[in-house]
């Protein structure tokens, strides 16, 4: 760890003034060699740290959702080109080109924060070693060792000899106590920042490879950061814990204000923004007006959730308007969603009333046909000379005798 944090060096400078500048303020209310001087000086510089990497942070949720929505034609591609390792690089990187995405935005806050980090760590086992380093003098480098936190100084480790911790004025106990109390929150608030991200803040209709591995990385990284948190000073595990609050609480704000599309954390806000909307008769406040305004202009491409906000506003008699306002409205919660009702199908007619329909003037009466009529229509459907009979035979009909089946004669009349 010393050799990386040499690597950093050309940084220790700064980072060490940015210290020294917090000691001195707050120094003067709690005292120059208390462990709350120094604590709080390490919490500034990290607090100063993050609000410098704000905008990279934004551009991390950007990317993140980015990936997420194109996770399913990643995979497409892969499937596709599975047997062809190049060419399914080339279309990888032809789709990240055409989106403007890149994977590795999602990792600029942690790569952003790494040389400060392994600053501060260089700055920290110089203080343990009674060297001065970077704008820290010999008499600030002796009151930085005499500051304890709980009764660990700073720059302590969980693995330290029973014999360094002496040199610096504790017992092992408590610097293995402070350390390990220290680990286990840190190693929790990793824990609970990627589990507020894969359980409120993902599209659950998207289910690829890409979720399983944000899944993986829930329960790994904790347990990177508790089996290097004992070899980092109390110093560092104060700066990382710092970080890791600050990334919780900039995370829940984001997902509170500007969830992702399709997930449980924009149900949820959303289903807040209906009920304020629907209680005031207006939308108040700038952020929320931009939601809307971001939902009218998404027309017919709305998910299920966002539609179900466009007519929960119709049935309050209200509308969404294109500056993110609304109105006073009419219109039936189906045309406000953007959806047109199903056109009913006509009934299948019968062939009878086909008939009567497609025959001009006015409708007939149909009515079924008797036997004898319908005996009758085949007589006069044969040939008056020449045809055949039904049966088939070919009888001719004698001269003044009637066509067709005779009446037989009364048995009286032989």
């Amino acid at each position: 760890m010393d050799t990386i944090a040499s690597l950093f060096s050309f940084i220790t400078w700064p980072v060490s003034w940015v210290i020294v500048q917090f000691h001195k303020l707050y120094g003067a209310i709690f005292g120059p060699d208390t462990g709350w001087a120094w604590g709080l000086s390490i919490v500034s510089l990290v607090i100063v740290i993050r609000v410098c990497l704000i905008p990279l942070f934004v551009k991390q949720i950007k990317s993140t959702r980015n990936m997420q929505v194109l996770q399913p034609k990643m995979k497409a591609i892969q499937e596709r080109y599975k047997n062809d390792k190049q060419r399914q690089s080339e279309e990888m990187m032809k789709l990240y080109k055409e989106t403007g995405t890149n994977p590795l935005s999602s990792c600029l806050p942690i790569l952003a924060q790494s040389p400060f980090f392994f600053a501060l760590y260089h700055v920290l086992s110089n203080i343990a070693s009674g060297k001065e380093i970077g704008a820290m003098n010999q008499a600030l480098v002796d009151s930085a060792r005499q500051a304890h936190i709980f009764g660990a100084p700073i720059a302590a480790k969980f693995m330290d000899s029973p014999d360094k911790v002496a040199a610096l004025d504790a017992s092992l106990n408590s610097v293995r106590i402070v350390t390990a109390i220290m680990i286990v929150m840190m190693s929790a608030s990793q824990f609970f920042t990627q589990r507020q991200l894969m359980t409120k803040n993902v599209d659950l209709t998207v289910k690829t490879p890409y979720m399983q591995q944000q899944k993986m990385l829930m329960y790994i990284f904790p347990v990177i950061f508790a089996v290097m948190g004992i070899n980092f000073p109390v110093g560092v595990l104060v700066y990382w814990l710092t970080t890791n609050v600050w990334t919780l609480g900039q995370q829940m704000y984001v997902i509170n204000q500007n969830p992702t599309p399709g997930s449980k954390a924009q149900e949820q806000y959303l289903t807040r923004l209906l009920k304020s909307v629907t209680t005031h008769g207006e939308v108040r406040g700038r952020t929320r007006r931009g939601a809307v305004k971001r939902l009218v202009e998404k027309g017919s491409n709305r998910n299920e959730i966002e539609r179900k906000f466009i007519t929960g506003l119709a049935k309050a008699g209200l509308a969404a308007e294109a500056d993110g306002s609304v109105v006073k409205s009419d219109v039936p919660a189906a045309e406000a969603d953007g959806t047109a009702a199903k056109r009913q199908q006509p009934k299948r007619q019968t062939k009878a009333k086909r008939q009567t329909a497609s025959t001009p003037g006015p409708a007939k009466a149909v009515t079924a046909k008797t036997s004898l009529e319908k005996s009758a229509e085949a007589q006069d459907a044969e040939p008056a000379s020449g045809g055949k009979s039904a049966s088939g035979s070919a009888r001719q009909a004698k001269s003044g005798q009637r066509k067709g089946p005779q009446r037989p004669k009364h048995p009286t009349k032989k």
